[in-house]
Parts: structure tokens; C-alpha cells; sequence
């Protein structure tokens, strides 16, 4: 096999061994929950990384997503 096949494979056994434990630990609520904001900062780092071949949106994408991240973060501390 290629590496490139081989990486593929790798990521989609480690995707199904995380989805795995997440359905038999199930929901417990113990975790903090994501708020709106960090939900949307979370995709677009996702699509950065999804479209990084081209490195202008893929670099425009993560970084709108981290200073959404940031702005989270600065709203969840005043507000404690």
C-alpha cells in the first residue's frame, strides 16, 4: 500500500475507535457544552483545514475561527 493510503486508513480506524467510546460513554453531562459561538469557530477551523489546499481561504477559514475562539473566551470570563 501507499503511505497516503495507509495515513487514510489509520484516520478512519482512530475515527471509529473515538465514535465508539462516545456511544458507549453516551451523554453523561458532566462536560461543559459548546456555546453557539465556539460551535461556529470550531467549523470554520474545520473548514480551514478541509480547504487548505489553497492556502488563502484555508489560512482565512482557521483564522476567522480562532478569533471567534478568542472572542468566546472573553465573553465566558467577564460573564463569571
Amino acid at each position: 500500500m501507499i503511505a497516503s493510503q495507509i495515513f487514510v486508513a489509520l484516520s478512519i480506524a482512530v475515527l471509529a475507535v473515538i465514535a465508539a467510546l462516545l456511544f458507549l460513554i453516551g451523554r453523561s453531562g458532566r462536560g461543559a457544552r459548546l456555546t453557539p459561538l465556539a460551535a461556529l469557530a470550531f467549523a470554520f477551523v474545520v473548514g480551514g483545514i478541509v480547504f487548505g489546499g489553497d492556502r488563502v481561504v484555508g489560512y482565512s477559514l482557521m483564522g476567522i475561527g480562532v478569533l471567534l475562539a478568542v472572542v468566546d473566551i472573553v465573553r465566558k470570563s467577564r460573564s463569571e
